[in-house]
């Protein structure tokens, strides 16, 4: 029997309809309070330091501004420290590099700035991609470099590199010094991945418990779209979850466990989990 339902019960059920699709759309995070305010002190420092240093020390009075697009990486920078996007070189590379792209359009297609403002974010793109260098940001910047009017048409390509390339190195010089005081906060990756490399020893059995680099490689490739994420995260993730789920079945894990926060800590516990032989081969070593 089909069911009969009031107005007010219709009513409340498109309602809840909607509440379900809404939340869908938001994304789930997973991160802390600490690092939400974390994140926001970081993009108050970064930002007024670079507003400071362009309006007093390198610019004066001249009226030259750091572009909009900074504030965007910003976010990137001190939000998402971790993300292949907020790299060092994903971020002055697809600044300078949106800009000359920008600037070339502004003078090959001046007289229709749609098509030349469109065609800058696109040319960047791919040029951000084949330079292993995407930083969303960067299209914002090829943008304005089209749109900014004749004082930013005036820097012609000198536009690329002041303001353009000294507000990126002011930003992310920024970033390396506020995320390195924070052990969590791994700011340039490179850095991070380099000193795992040379204090974590992993003996050859225990590689064996852990995702070859070949197997996630081709895992990304057949996702084929562009994921924000280190290889050194994405082993950490796996590393954490085995581990947990070891920790579960154990029961509750020691002190030392809980509170071990050097490099490869994590690795080590999913290969206790995955590997109690070669773990304990390695503790009696």
């Amino acid at each position: 029997m089909k069911n009969i339902y009031t107005v007010p019960e219709v009513v409340s059920k498109k309602k809840a309809g909607l509440l379900r699709g809404w939340r869908g759309l938001k994304i789930g995070y997973t991160v802390s309070e600490r690092e939400h305010w974390v994140s926001a002190a970081g993009g108050l420092l970064g930002m007024l330091t670079l507003l400071w240093v362009s309006h007093i020390w390198l610019y004066g009075q001249t009226g030259v501004v750091p572009i909009a697009s900074m504030g965007a990486s910003a976010v990137l920078l001190f939000a998402a420290p971790h993300g292949a996007l907020s790299q060092p070189w994903s971020v002055f590379g697809g600044h300078v590099v949106s800009a000359l792209i920008g600037v070339a359009c502004a003078k090959w297609l001046g007289a229709d700035p749609l098509l030349a403002a469109s065609l800058a974010v696109a040319l960047s793109i791919a040029a951000m991609y084949s330079l292993r260098c995407l930083h969303p940001p960067g299209g914002a910047t090829a943008m304005y470099a089209v749109l900014g009017g004749e004082s930013v048409h005036a820097l012609g390509y000198g536009y690329a590199f002041d303001p353009v390339a000294l507000n990126a190195i002011i930003l992310i010089l920024m970033a390396v010094a506020f995320n390195y005081p924070f052990p969590w906060r791994r700011y340039p990756e490179v850095w991070w991945r380099q000193k795992t490399a040379e204090t974590v020893q992993t003996p050859s059995t225990e590689e064996k418990c852990m995702i070859p680099h070949s197997d996630l490689v081709y895992a990304l490739s057949q996702i084929d779209t562009f994921v924000d994420i280190s290889e050194a995260d994405l082993q950490r993730i796996y590393a954490l979850a085995l581990g947990h789920q070891h920790q579960q079945e154990a029961g509750t894990p020691s002190q030392a466990q809980a509170t071990e926060s050097a490099p490869g800590a994590a690795v080590r516990a999913s290969n206790q989990a995955l590997c109690p032989a070669s773990s304990s081969t390695q503790n009696r070593r």
